[in-house]
């Protein structure tokens, strides 16, 4: 009999659609706040903040993590910055400072959740 983590692996392909996927297609609802072609940032329903935004790429070019970037990634990494910089300005953050975090993995997630 499979372990629980091997019996995952088995039921949730790799390359199974994510809920950020979803949101990118429009498939599940988001408040969407500032969208181009390469970024889409929009609000967290689970948010532990005042005001927080999640910002990702809406084309992963196996850029499925920040430990997986690559050289090729360069430009969408500076361009989901700069847009970070672009969504702080709409939402009025940018005279008295903010805090930007970068989650990298499942770890990274549930250390930050109290």
């Amino acid at each position: 009999m499979a372990s629980e983590k091997e019996a995952g692996l088995v039921v949730v392909p790799f390359d199974a659609p994510t809920i950020f996927d979803k949101i990118i297609k429009k498939e599940i609802p988001a408040d969407i706040v500032c969208e181009d072609d390469k970024v889409l940032a929009f609000r967290d329903i689970n948010f532990q903040a005042h005001v927080y935004i999640l910002l990702i790429p809406k084309v992963k070019d196996g850029l499925t993590r920040l430990c997986k970037a690559e050289e090729k990634h360069h430009d969408i990494l500076g361009q989901l910055l700069y847009t970070t910089k672009l969504v702080a300005k709409q939402e009025g953050l940018l005279e008295n400072g903010f805090r930007l975090m970068i989650n990298d993995g499942r770890r990274s997630i549930k250390d930050n959740v109290k």
